[in-house]
Formats: C-alpha cells, structure tokens, sequence
C-alpha cells in the first residue's frame, strides 16, 4: 500500500531535530550579531570624528562632537561651537547627529570620554588650547573586554584598532536597584 505523508513518529523526530541544531547554533548566532553590532558602532563614530574635523576645516570653525545624553553608545551628535561653551550651549548649530539602537558600550579615556573638540585647523584642542588625544573602547557587552578601539591621534588623524583586551574602562557596575525599605 502506497504511503502519502508522513507519519506522527517522523514528524516528532523531525522537530526534535530541528530543535537541537536550533539549541547548537542560537549562542554562535548571538555572538555573531553582537560583533556585527560592535563593528558598525566602531565605523560609525570613526566615520563621525572625521566628519567632524573635516567640518572644522571646511567651515573655518571650532566643532565639537560629543554623545548623545553624554554617553556614546547611545550616539553622537555634531555641532558647530561658535560661542566656545560646546554642548551646554542650546543655540550652538546642530550640523550632523546619528543615534544609535544597538547600545553597544562604548567607554572612552578622560580626554575623550565626553566629547571631542576640532579647532578651525583640524585639530583636537581641549578648552584651555591643550592638545586632545586619547582611545574610545568600544566593548564587549559581557565581559570587561575591549574588541575594538578607535585611537585620536594629537595631529587630528583617527584610527581604527582591533585588538581584544581587558579593559578596566569597559567594566559595567552592576547597580543595585534601591528600594525605601531595605532588607539587611
């Protein structure tokens, strides 16, 4: 007698196939999609501090480039620093802002942990006319580890670096949410 189909037994075993390969690849796949995650957060904000140097040259201008709400991660924004006061000035021109979705921790050094200044000559000046230079981390979301590092060099040239290392930067610290009524 001819058969058309498939029988429940083959069925199951079918599905308890699919569900152990599924079990097998979902961690690769993960941390797959976290690195590509990385990798586009660390082109996007070294494509973002040279534009934003190009800008200071072109429009003969300080400009600043700094993260959204003070944190990288969650994106940067351009702007024009006309009255010298960098992001606390409101009427300071927006020219180029990209937010990002991923949160991908991105921790950088003091010098550039906030911002990063363009003088009209394209080159990274803090505040008082010090040079700035310094190294954004561009972390691991597990683990106090730094894949990537955008590297700012004294003269203004930016580079990208992939070299996986501890980093005490990337460290996350757990915060313990508080409640009125703590139990000791």
């Amino acid at each position: 007698m001819s058969q058309q189909g498939f029988s429940l037994i083959e069925l199951l075993m079918g599905l308890a196939i699919g569900a152990i390969v599924l079990l097998l690849v979902s961690p690769a796949f993960a941390t797959l999609t976290e690195s590509n995650h990385r990798d586009q957060a660390a082109q996007s904000m070294l494509e973002g501090i040279r534009k934003a140097r190009t800008l200071a040259i072109t429009h003969n201008q300080s400009v600043m480039i700094y993260g959204i709400n003070g944190d990288w991660s969650q994106g940067w924004r351009i702007i024009l620093d006309i009255s010298g006061e960098g992001a606390q000035d409101k009427n300071n021109p927006l020219l180029v802002e990209r937010a990002s979705d991923a949160r991908v921790p991105i921790a950088g050094n003091w010098l550039v942990s906030r911002y990063v200044r363009f003088s009209s000559l394209g080159q990274p000046l803090m505040p008082g006319r010090a040079f700035q230079a310094g190294t954004l981390h561009i972390c691991s979301k597990h683990e106090p580890v730094s894949q990537r590092q955008i590297v700012l060099a004294a003269t203004g040239r930016v580079r990208l670096a992939s070299e996986q290392t501890e980093q005490a930067l990337c460290r996350q610290e757990k915060r313990l949410k508080s409640n009125a009524r703590a139990v000791l």
